[in-house]
């Protein structure tokens, strides 16, 4: 069957599927190569982008029981990737925030998929590379909104 005569509904749910196959794939064929396992890795990236969070915000943040948030985030603390800090803002709770070692292993983890990532879509040019960009945040803007969870963007 050609590409124009599948549906786009089922083209999609296709190429995602396959996608997230993939990236479970590559990700176990570089996790050698990784500081980070996945859950570090997402909760870093969103610790990173702002302010100290609770563990409630950031159960919040991803749609997961506080539960789930406090084994991964003890995790953290204890690998020494974040910390745990009064609230700067004089709250009750206390909050987490990335050390700077956890810091730099995110980065070093995001530029090395960032790498794999560019040596991918290489001979792509420029304007494929944007658009799939432009489309795939217009995707999960989507997905963010009916789920109720936005995902800031730095």
């Amino acid at each position: 069957m050609e590409s124009e005569e599948i549906d786009p509904g089922r083209g999609l749910e296709r190429e995602i599927t396959l996608m997230a196959r993939h990236t479970t794939l590559v990700t176990k064929r570089w996790l050698e190569q990784q500081a980070l396992d996945r859950s570090a890795y997402l909760l870093l990236s969103r610790l990173e982008i702002g302010e100290p969070m609770t563990l409630k915000e950031l159960a919040d943040s991803f749609g997961l029981d506080v539960s789930t948030i406090n084994r991964q985030t003890a995790a953290l603390v204890r690998q020494g990737l974040a910390e745990r800090i009064p609230d700067p803002h004089g709250g009750t709770a206390r909050k987490l925030r990335p050390t700077d070692g956890g810091l730099r292993a995110l980065r070093s983890d995001r530029q090395h998929n960032v790498d794999g990532i560019n040596s991918l879509v290489a001979d792509w040019d420029e304007k494929d590379r944007r658009d799939l960009v432009t489309l795939l945040r217009r995707l999960n803007e989507q997905i963010e909104d009916r789920q109720g969870l936005s995902w800031p963007r730095d």
